[in-house]
């Protein structure tokens, strides 16, 4: 709720006086980010998630202002949280007595569940928590004109990206490999798990977006509207001592939004 708060604040802020001739939209979409990145691959290879459980809906606002009879100028806020939670899928933990570090916790290949106490095997768990809100300058495009039964568009424009990506909890490092000696199976590697909050926060990226939809009047002010969007931004991480993600890839922002708005005539 902070969030949606912030944003409609954003809004306001952000649209010229109403004693123009526009048009205000309050949207509801869907987004489905595109996740081609290593930060999201590594995820998606390690982790009980997938893809499809990033795809959430969230509210949008836009305020329009008419240029001329086809063109017109928009300013818009959207808005993306999903936080996921889930379980190393090809690994167990240990507690490190087995390969003689008792503070330690490891990661097993997870047939070895069997071999030790249940008291001392646990999931490997952390959450996975990605934001994203754009705030977007575009120009529209109405070819047919604003009258009719059907009022169809084409648009795009650049936008502010504000975002933020977190992981919290359990963190296998498989760059901290150990050897443990199995009495049948021999030399085995292992690696160490790390109870870790990683975050990149307050982060901003300069993207882009193109759009087509259609409004259909339903009323003398008011008109609905279907939409698909497509959004491209790549955030960089930090660097330096204090960077949770040194070393990725920037992150992929992008993705696609459809949405359902409902618009009011001024």
């Amino acid at each position: 709720m902070k969030k949606y708060l912030i944003i409609l604040m954003a809004f306001i802020l952000l649209t010229p006086s109403l004693a123009f001739s526009g048009i205000l939209t309050f949207k509801i979409g869907f987004f489905i980010p595109q996740a081609q990145s290593d930060l999201w691959d590594i995820e998606f290879e390690n982790m009980n998630f997938g893809k499809t459980h990033f795809y959430n809906s969230g509210f949008a606002f836009s305020y329009e202002y008419f240029l001329t009879r086809e063109l017109s100028f928009t300013i818009g806020v959207d808005s993306y949280t999903k936080n996921k939670g889930g379980l190393y899928e090809n690994y167990i933990g240990v507690v490190g007595t087995a390969v003689g570090v008792p503070d330690y916790y490891f990661a097993f290949p997870p047939e070895y569940e069997s071999d030790f106490l249940p008291s001392d095997i646990f999931g490997i768990f952390h959450s996975f928590s990605v934001s994203i809100t754009p705030i977007q300058f575009s120009l529209k495009l109405t070819p047919l004109g604003r009258k009719g039964k059907m009022i169809p568009y084409i648009g795009g424009g650049v936008g502010i990206y504000l975002w933020y990506v977190r992981i919290r909890g359990d963190i296998v490092d498989f760059e901290d490999e150990w050897i443990y000696t199995d009495p049948v199976a021999g030399d085995i590697s292992v690696y160490s798990i790390y109870d870790w909050y990683l975050r990149e926060d307050s982060r901003i990226a300069i993207g882009y977006h193109g759009f087509a939809g259609i409004m259909v009047p339903v009323a003398q002010r008011f008109s609905v509207e279907v939409e698909l969007k497509y959004n491209y931004a790549q955030g960089k991480f930090r660097e330096g001592a204090d960077a949770s993600f040194e070393g990725f890839e920037p992150f992929d922002l992008s993705g696609y939004q459809f949405s359902v708005g409902l618009n009011y005539w001024f």
